[in-house]
């Protein structure tokens, strides 16, 4: 009996530490495992992200093509008539299939973001569809674009950790704009 109390302190130790290992080797796992995911994760939503952004700019820049002949001074490469139907048609498909990535792994202020920056072009499409020829309020519908899509990108960014400081191009953009009846350069 002596002999097991003088070797319990020892035995105690070995269950202790193996104990110890055990939850140690569980936490690291555990970690590991919530890393993997978080990164398997955050690669998806970049990819959802990159796509929507695509689309929304594929209809801003068919937007300026389409309205280019009514603006004047615009730089933006005129588009026929017939031809906008179509590529507008072929844009908004791809703009709902993308919006469905966003949706289902964007968080909620990205989610915003991204709403608020479709209803921007959609006030661009306004003119293309003709249901405004108010050709002085087009340079601040595309400022409200400019600015909508920096507000994207911007909570883009911290819903994916990404630093690098400020990045915003609406500030930049408007520099390049000549006033006027509407006339604009197209987004970068």
């Amino acid at each position: 009996m002596s002999q097991l109390l003088a070797q319990l302190p020892a035995l105690l130790g070995v269950v202790v530490g193996a104990l110890a290992t055990l939850a140690t080797t569980r936490a690291a796992d555990r970690a590991r495992w919530n890393r993997e995911l978080r990164t398997r994760w955050d690669a998806q939503r970049l990819d959802a992200y990159m796509q929507y952004a695509g689309t929304l700019k594929d209809l801003s820049v068919l937007a300026h093509r389409a309205t280019a002949r009514k603006r004047p001074g615009s730089r933006s490469e005129p588009i026929d008539a017939d031809e906008v139907g179509r590529l507008y048609a072929a844009a908004e498909e791809r703009r709902t299939r993308t919006w469905e990535g966003v949706l289902l792994l964007g968080d909620a202020a990205t989610v915003e973001a991204a709403r608020a920056w479709r209803g921007a072009i959609e006030r661009l499409n306004d003119f293309t569809r003709g249901v405004t020829d108010d050709w002085e309020s087009w340079g601040p519908a595309v400022r409200r674009v400019d600015e909508a899509r920096d507000a994207y990108y911007a909570a883009a960014r911290r819903s994916l950790v990404v630093g690098g400081g400020e990045v915003s191009q609406a500030g930049f953009l408007g520099k390049d704009r000549p006033e006027g009846r509407g006339g604009t350069v197209p987004q970068e």
